[in-house]
């Protein structure tokens, strides 16, 4: 494929060097005359382990060049990545103006070209710039997105010191796109790559980079901070963090990356308490640790607030016990729920079909008792006498077999998921707690 690449610095340079090897034929684009120079010397534009080598390469073969005319890049080629930069202010937003610089460069170039052009954005960019690029292609080209261009957001994780490596050797590979001409140019690009291509939506794949990245930073404040606890009781923090790692079914796994509501039991909030104690008590600032439950307790907040705006006091909760499938109510996040809807005046009905008083024992009874003194005058065991007679329904269990009462809820003010019923989302006055 012929490609053009907007941008000679770090992911640019990379990514002219690496598709060429790959046995693309690729122009290098740049408003810099002498990276442009470096690229038609046979030159890298940065400092890398093996890209001197790859870019001499593809030189030598004939298959990379730079120019500083973006109508003539444009014209000799069908795809265009973008890896101009996309610095970012003091407040953290992102200055996007060389991106739609090359947007307007682009617009006017397909102005004159007949053949259907895909634009790839390769930069870090926050989400809805796509569609903001597109707009400006339109205006400045005259034609329509869809049928003479398209624009696909491709992000790049490429480490500075191994970005030949990661490039070759990407965990995964995000395209995202509304046209699938373009998916499918774009995708094939990384066909040759031992890695999962996987296709997304558009805002999807702009925002995902923000993740990983803020996840990583999350990684690394956090071993600090147990290896500070560690160090002040003289505990190795590496055969600690060895240990961490060594769980792949919790820990080092997808386990709890879902949204949804808030973590409760009996375990989490006393364990992240207990070591945020041990941080105090050795004179130990834990911000990040520290800020853990108060995020938690956001979180709860929000869920009573998107009840209570409904302007309603009829409210059905479908779930009480702390999950699915069991009797446990205590340290239950659905139990502070109930509690706090209930001093807010609300008239609370709750189904939960694991949930029978007489059978309640021990600790477990002890805890009702303290928290739902009257949780008798609540309970309800039948669900569609529950439904019905409320006019919110909060569902706080995955097991609420939601297809068996969608002529019911579909009448009701609200439906609020905490827990995400994928067959609750066509319901017109459905509303997931973060989705």
């Amino acid at each position: 494929m012929k490609i053009s690449i907007f941008g000679l610095g770090y992911v640019g340079c990379v990514s002219v060097g690496c598709l060429a090897k790959n046995g693309h034929e690729v122009i290098g684009v740049d408003v810099s005359e002498f990276k442009v120079e470096l690229i038609n010397s046979g030159k890298a534009t940065i400092q890398e382990k093996d890209i001197d080598r790859i870019i001499a390469e593809g030189y030598a073969k004939g298959s990379i060049s730079a120019t500083t005319c973006a109508e003539e890049a444009v014209h000799n080629t069908d795809l265009s990545i973008i890896c101009v930069g996309t610095p970012p202010s003091a407040h953290g937003h992102l200055n996007l103006s060389y991106i739609f610089k090359t947007a307007e460069q682009i617009g006017k170039a397909i102005k004159t070209k007949d053949e259907f052009h895909t634009v790839v954005i390769r930069s870090t960019v926050m989400p809805g710039t796509n569609i903001r690029y597109g707009e400006i292609v339109e205006q400045f080209s005259g034609k329509k997105r869809g049928h003479h261009f398209s624009v696909v957001s491709n992000p790049e994780f490429l480490r500075e010191g191994s970005a030949v490596y990661d490039y070759y050797h990407p965990a995964i590979t995000v395209v995202g796109g509304d046209s699938t001409v373009a998916i499918e140019k774009v995708a094939s690009l990384y066909r040759c790559l031992d890695a999962p291509i996987e296709i997304t939506d558009i805002k999807a794949a702009e925002i995902i980079k923000y993740i990983n990245n803020s996840f990583h930073a999350l990684k690394i404040a956090f071993a600090n901070e147990v290896g500070n606890i560690c160090k002040a009781l003289k505990i190795d923090p590496f055969k600690v963090m060895d240990l961490f790692c060594k769980d792949t079914r919790l820990n080092i796994s997808p386990a709890y990356l879902k949204p949804g509501f808030v973590y409760g039991g009996s375990c989490l909030p006393k364990d992240l308490k207990g070591l945020v104690t041990l941080g105090h008590d050795n004179y130990l600032d834990t911000p990040v640790l520290s800020m853990i439950n108060s995020s938690n307790e956001q979180h709860r907040k929000k869920a009573v607030d998107m009840i209570t705006e409904t302007g309603k006091k009829n409210i059905c909760m479908v779930g009480l016990s702390f999950k699915e499938g069991t009797d446990d109510l205590r340290f239950s996040p659905f139990v502070d729920l109930a509690e706090t809807l209930i001093g807010k005046g609300c008239r609370l009905t709750i189904y939960d079909e694991y949930v029978c008083l007489s059978r309640l024992i021990g600790a477990n009874k002890s805890y009702i008792n303290e928290r739902l003194p009257h949780l008798s005058e609540h309970l309800s065991n039948d669900l569609e006498n529950a439904i019905t007679e409320n006019d919110v329904v909060v569902i706080s269990h995955r097991n609420f077999d939601a297809k068996n009462y969608h002529h019911l809820l579909k009448e009701k003010t609200a439906i609020i998921d905490l827990v995400r019923i994928r067959d609750l989302e066509e319901l017109p006055n459905y509303e997931g707690i973060c989705w």
